[in-house]
């Protein structure tokens, strides 16, 4: 991977964009400034895409609007979108039927899987950003980039299907490179990393492959990671 991808989308998001603000520093930052330069880096992109979730033979296409704030994900046969709002405080991922109207996704729907791929709906609320506790455990390489590593967890248990989720954020300009969320029993639940990226015409990385393995089999026994692809950008 090259050390320059600035990755954003959920667990998902938050692995595809556009950092604002290096987090270089003699010191380390606070836990919530860290996270906080990654909510602002998703409220800020304005940009459209179009990529696929593999899972073994298995491809579903989807386009992703990023637009004021809000991420629209797009998926046909059957159609269905989601709508993930940025707020200052909060996030919301609403569905939307096809008259355009939303309703938001019940947390009790948080467990259950987008498409039949290894990602949650829980993995497209990004909630885990505004978590109030979080903490700097140390720093960490990789990819060959230098980042944070932050320990957060949820004010309580019925907040969210995850017991704590680590991120490692990256010094150089606040990315996102890599997640780990465990279950409530404490266990290793999924993990997110980021493969690759490419280079948009303006000179920006964003991400190109995304890896999402989870520690439990889908029905069957399948173990088959997941894949968040995206295509060429101009």
């Amino acid at each position: 991977m090259l050390p320059l991808v600035q990755p954003r989308c959920g667990l998902l998001l938050a692995l595809l964009g556009l950092a604002l603000t290096p987090l270089q520093a003699e010191e380390k930052p606070p836990a919530q400034e860290i996270l906080r330069t990654v909510r602002l880096a998703q409220a800020a992109e304005n940009r459209s895409l179009t990529g696929q979730l593999r899972t073994g033979p298995q491809k579903v296409p989807f386009t992703l609007t990023m637009k004021d704030g809000a991420v629209r994900w797009d998926f046909p046969n059957p159609p269905q979108a989601f709508v993930l709002k940025l707020g200052e405080k909060g996030s919301t991922l609403e569905e939307v039927s096809p008259d355009g109207k939303g309703g938001k996704v019940a947390a009790a729907r948080f467990d259950e899987a987008v498409r039949g791929s290894d990602i949650t709906f829980e993995d497209l609320s990004l909630r885990f950003l505004y978590w109030p506790d979080a903490t700097v455990e140390g720093d960490q390489t990789i990819m060959l980039t230098s980042c944070w590593q932050v320990l957060v967890t949820p004010p309580n248990a019925a907040a969210s299907t995850y017991s704590k989720v680590r991120v490692w954020v990256a010094k150089e300009n606040g990315a996102l490179l890599k997640c780990e969320a465990f279950g409530r029993d404490g266990k290793l639940a999924r993990t997110f990393r980021v493969v690759s990226g490419q280079k948009t015409g303006e000179g920006l990385w964003i991400l190109k492959q995304m890896r999402i393995e989870s520690a439990s089999p889908r029905p069957g026994g399948d173990r088959t990671p997941s894949y968040l692809e995206i295509d060429p950008v101009k």
